[in-house]
C-alpha cells in the first residue's frame, strides 16, 4: 500500500488520476495526522482553512485504512457532494473497491405505507396539500431511492411532507406490510454493508440518542468517525441529548387516530373523541402565548395560573386518551404504534413540567400554530466524552472554523475533548491580493432605524457593481424579507430569496441565471460552494450574535455567571466569531477567485471585541471606503471604474 505522503505527491495516485490536482503541504500534513489518528485510535481536531482540501485529506487515509468509516457532514447538500463527487473521485484515484453509501434521516424518504394510507382520505387535506400529494404520487412510480430531495418541485417545508414520510414515532418498523420495499430500510441495508457511510450530524446524534435509550440504532458501528463542519456539533448534540414535546405531536397523533377510525376501526369513536379533545386543549395552550412566533423561558411561564391550568388539562386529557386507546391494543398495528406515541408524549410532558431539575434549560418556542417545549442540557461535554470513550475507535473533528482567538479551547470545552490532538492549517489562498474586506464608513448603529435604508442602498450599489454575482447574507428573516421587498425597486437583477424553494433549487437557479442576486439567512452562511465569477461579492448585514432573548442562551449565560465566568467573552463572542468566519468563507473558494466582503457593522472597528472578530477573518486587504470595494468589483468584471 502506498504511503499517505506519496499518494498526495506530484507522482502519487491523486496527481495521476485527477486533472488539475496539485500537491499542497497543508493537505498532506492533515492526511498524515488523520492516518496517525486511525492507527492509534485517538482523537484529532483540525481547523483547515478554505482551500486546504480537507475532504481529500480525511477520505484518502480512511479508504487506505480499510476501516469501517462514518463521515458526518453539516448539511444534506454537503452529504450529496461527498457521496456523488468527492468519494467516487478518491475511490477511482486509489483504485479502491470500497463500498460507499449515503444515508439520510427518515423524514427524507418517501413512506409507501403513509402515502397509501392518505390516498383515500382527500377530504382531510387542504387543496394545496392535495395538489402536492398528486405530485408525490406521480413521482413515487418512478423513484429508485425514495429521496424526497429529488422531487425539486416541492418546497422544503411543503405541507404534504408529514403525510408521506415517517417519523420514529409513527413508523411501524418490521410490523409494516411495506417493510421489504421501504426506501429507508433499503438505504440502511446499503449502509450496513458499506465501508464508508455518509450521514449528517442530525442523523448521527438522533441515532446516538436512540442507542442511549436502548431502542436500537440506525447508523452501523464504525472503526473511524469523521465529523466535517464540526463547529455545528455542540448545538446539534445538545438538541439530541435533551427532550422536546410539541402541540404538533398531539395534532399528528389526533390526525393519525382519525385516519385509523375512518378506515379500519370504525367502532373506536371514543378514542377519536379523546384525541380530538387533546388536540383542542394543546391548541388552546398555544393561544395563551403571543401571536407572533418567539422563544421564552418555560419555567417562568409555568408560574402563570392560566398556563398551569391548561397544562394540567392536557396532562389529564392525555391520561384519558392513553386509557381508552389501551382498550383497543392488538386490533390494529397503526393504533398499537399510536398507543406507544401517546405513552411517550405523556412521559415527556411530565418531565417538561418538572421545574426542579438542575443543569438543564427549560424553554419554549412558538410557531404561528404550535408550541414546542424543550429540555436542553446546559453542557454536553461529560456525556459526549463518555460516549466516545468506549468502544475505543478513531475520531476526527474538522472544519474551517473551530478556533477563536487562535485557540481550540472553546470547542474542546464544549465537547469534552480536552485530551484531543489539535492541528491548525492556514488557507493556501493569497487573500490580500484576491479579496477586499470593507466595513463602510458612516454606518448607523446596527439597530438604528435608518440602518435598513443604508443596507438597501449599499446592497443596490454592490449588486450593480458585481453584475448580480452577489450573496446578501442576513442575521434574521425579518431583515432578509424587508430588504428583499425594497430591493426589487432598486435593481433590475432577478432576486432569489431563501425559503421560496429548496436550498439546492435556489442555488441551481443562481448558477444558471448569470445576473441573479441571492438573499439568505443561516442556511447560506455555510455549506455553500460557489466558485469563480459566479460569486464576487458577499454582504453581511451585521455581526451574528445569537438573539439575547434566546432562552437557551440565557440559561447558559446564567450558568456561566454562577461559575464566576464572563458569558459575553466565553459564550457570545466565540459563537458569533465562528458564525462570521463561516459567512465570510463563502467568498473565496478557489485560488483564482476574487471578490469583496462587505460587513455593515461598525462595532468591528468601534468596540474592543471587534479585534477578535477581525482576527478570525482571512487576511484580506482592508478598507473603510465602499468606493474602493466597488472599484475592485469593476476590475474583476473587466470594466473601468
Amino acid at each position: 500500500m502506498p504511503s499517505i505522503s506519496h499518494t498526495f505527491s506530484e507522482t502519487g495516485d491523486l496527481s495521476l488520476a485527477i486533472s488539475g490536482f496539485t500537491p499542497r503541504q497543508a493537505q498532506t500534513d492533515m492526511a498524515n495526522e488523520v492516518g496517525r489518528t486511525i492507527q492509534e485510535k485517538s482523537k484529532l481536531i483540525v481547523e483547515a482553512g478554505t482551500g486546504t482540501g480537507k475532504t481529500f485529506a480525511y477520505l484518502v487515509p480512511a479508504i487506505l485504512s480499510n476501516k469501517k468509516t462514518i463521515v458526518s457532514t453539516g448539511t444534506k447538500n454537503l452529504q450529496e457532494q461527498l457521496f456523488h463527487r468527492d468519494l467516487p473521485l478518491v475511490k477511482k484515484a486509489l483504485n479502491s473497491n470500497s463500498k460507499i453509501a449515503l444515508l439520510k434521516g427518515r423524514s427524507n424518504y418517501l413512506c409507501i405505507h403513509r402515502l397509501r394510507q392518505h390516498g383515500g382520505n382527500s377530504t382531510l387535506l387542504e387543496r394545496e396539500t392535495l395538489s402536492e400529494l398528486t405530485q408525490v404520487r406521480q413521482w413515487s412510480s418512478s423513484t429508485k431511492t425514495g429521496d424526497m430531495g429529488d422531487l425539486k418541485s416541492l418546497a422544503e417545508d411543503a405541507k404534504v411532507l408529514p403525510f408521506v414520510t415517517s417519523t420514529t414515532d409513527n413508523c411501524l418498523g418490521k410490523d409494516c406490510q411495506d417493510y421489504e420495499d421501504c426506501y429507508l430500510v433499503k438505504a440502511r441495508r446499503k449502509a450496513l454493508d458499506a465501508d464508508v457511510v455518509v450521514v449528517n450530524h442530525h442523523l448521527f446524534f438522533a441515532d446516538m440518542a436512540l442507542k442511549d435509550t436502548g431502542f436500537g440504532e440506525l447508523i452501523p458501528e464504525a472503526d473511524l468517525v469523521i465529523f466535517d463542519e464540526a463547529h455545528q456539533i455542540p448545538d446539534i448534540a445538545s438538541e439530541y441529548f435533551g427532550e422536546t414535546f410539541s402541540s404538533r405531536q398531539i395534532q399528528d397523533i389526533s390526525r393519525d387516530i382519525d385516519v385509523v377510525y375512518r378506515t379500519t376501526l370504525k367502532d373506536a369513536k371514543q378514542v377519536q373523541t379523546a384525541a380530538e379533545k387533546c388536540k383542542m386543549i394543546a391548541a388552546d395552550l398555544r393561544i395563551l402565548f403571543p401571536e407572533n412566533p418567539h422563544k421564552g423561558n418555560w419555567r417562568q411561564m409555568l408560574l402563570r395560573d392560566d398556563v398551569q391550568t391548561q397544562v394540567s388539562k392536557l396532562t389529564d386529557c392525555l391520561g384519558v386518551l392513553y386509557e381508552v386507546t389501551k382498550l383497543h391494543i392488538g386490533r390494529d398495528k397503526d393504533l398499537d404504534n399510536i398507543f406507544e406515541r401517546i405513552s411517550e408524549a405523556k412521559g415527556k410532558l411530565s418531565r417538561l413540567i418538572d421545574t426542579t431539575k438542575l443543569g438543564v434549560s427549560l424553554w419554549y418556542e412558538t410557531t404561528k400554530r404550535h408550541i414546542v417545549l424543550h429540555l436542553t442540557p446546559l453542557s454536553i461535554a461529560s456525556k459526549f466524552a463518555d460516549f466516545i470513550a468506549e468502544p475505543k475507535r478513531s475520531w476526527v473533528f474538522t472544519s474551517a472554523t473551530l478556533m477563536v482567538d487562535e485557540s481550540f479551547t472553546h470547542f474542546q470545552k464544549q465537547m469534552g475533548l480536552d485530551d484531543a490532538t489539535t492541528l491548525s492549517l492556514d488557507s493556501p489562498f493569497d487573500y490580500p491580493k484576491q479579496a477586499i474586506l470593507c466595513v463602510p464608513r458612516f454606518l448607523p448603529e446596527p439597530n438604528a432605524r435608518e440602518m435598513r435604508a443604508t443596507l438597501i442602498d449599499i446592497s443596490a450599489k454592490l449588486v450593480k457593481a458585481s453584475k448580480g454575482r452577489c450573496f446578501l447574507l442576513f442575521t434574521s428573516h425579518a431583515a432578509l424579507n424587508a430588504v428583499a421587498a425594497q430591493l426589487e425597486d432598486k435593481i433590475d437583477n432577478p432576486i432569489l430569496v431563501q425559503g421560496t424553494t429548496t436550498k439546492r433549487a435556489l442555488l441551481e437557479r443562481y448558477i444558471e441565471n448569470k445576473n441573479a442576486v441571492l438573499l439568505g439567512t443561516g442556511a447560506f452562511w455555510e455549506g455553500v460552494d460557489v466558485r469563480g465569477e459566479d460569486l464576487t461579492c458577499v454582504l453581511i448585514d451585521k455581526l451574528p450574535f445569537a438573539s439575547p432573548d434566546d432562552p437557551l442562551l440565557q440559561a447558559r449565560i446564567d450558568d456561566c455567571r454562577k461559575q464566576g465566568g464572563n458569558p459575553f467573552a466565553q459564550l457570545q463572542i466565540p459563537q458569533a466569531a465562528i458564525s462570521l468566519k463561516q459567512g465570510a468563507g463563502r467568498l473565496i473558494r478557489d485560488e483564482d477567485d476574487k471578490g469583496v466582503l462587505v460587513i455593515c457593522d461598525n462595532r468591528l472597528v468601534t468596540k474592543d471585541y471587534g479585534k477578535i472578530f477581525m482576527g478570525s477573518l482571512p487576511d484580506m486587504h482592508r478598507t473603510r471606503d465602499l468606493n474602493k470595494a466597488i472599484e475592485f468589483l469593476h476590475t474583476i468584471h473587466g470594466e473601468n471604474p
